[in-house]
């Protein structure tokens, strides 16, 4: 029988989900001792996990070649997708935030604001709920830098912390919505291989449970 195959968004997410194979009992010493391998075979076989950058695992996933996959809740509200987003892992968490300049008041006078984000659906949704018209700039890289340099008015970005705004003079205004790891199932996989999919997934969801149970240090 062929293994499931996993996606797995490379970094931190991708070394908490291996840790919660390993909990569920599976060798994961291949994903440990991976080197540059981005293919790899987990406990006996029976699953096979890749590794890719966060959009591309929906791809994967939605495409059929992966079976399931574990992505960040931003990357889904992102880029969208078909697929069944069956649970929230509980880890990798943040959350989407309003941030700018702390003295800045963003709803001060009739000026239509201008937004600077890596999400700019995230960003475009959220303004459209609040029936707001605003201008998006797409921004690659440190989005801190658009308030600052008097690109944008605003940013819509993920917050961990918040030592990155407040380092750079930014504050947050509004939060969004939080943010947090989820496992994604592809729909024909989820017809074609139900038995074993869904014992995965309960498998999952109790170590999930357990681990919310255990006190914390």
């Amino acid at each position: 029988m062929k293994p499931i195959r996993i996606a797995l968004t490379k970094g931190r997410l991708e070394n908490k989900t291996v840790e919660l194979l390993e909990r569920l009992g599976y060798d994961c010493t291949n994903a440990r001792k991976k080197g540059r391998k981005l293919i790899m075979p987990i406990g006996n076989g029976e699953i096979e996990v890749v590794l890719a950058k966060a959009a591309d695992v929906v791809t994967y996933v939605e495409s059929g070649v992966c079976d399931m996959g574990v992505v960040g809740k931003d990357t889904i509200m992102e880029k969208g997708g078909t697929f069944y987003e069956v649970a929230d892992l509980g880890f990798g968490k943040c959350r989407f935030a309003v941030a700018t300049l702390k003295e800045k008041d963003l709803y001060e006078g009739y000026k239509t604001l201008t937004i600077a984000s890596k999400y700019v659906n995230v960003a475009k949704n959220y303004f459209e709920q609040k029936n707001m018209d605003v201008d998006i700039v797409k921004i690659e890289g440190s989005v801190e830098l658009a308030p600052v340099l008097g690109l944008a008015d605003a940013i819509v970005d993920i917050v961990e912390t918040g030592t990155t705004l407040k380092e750079n003079g930014l504050v947050v205004k509004e939060e969004v919505c939080p943010v947090s790891a989820r496992l994604i199932v592809n729909i024909a996989s989820m017809k074609l291989r139900k038995k074993e999919i869904e014992e995965l997934i309960d498998k999952i969801e109790k170590d999930i449970k357990k681990e919310q149970r255990r006190p914390r240090k």
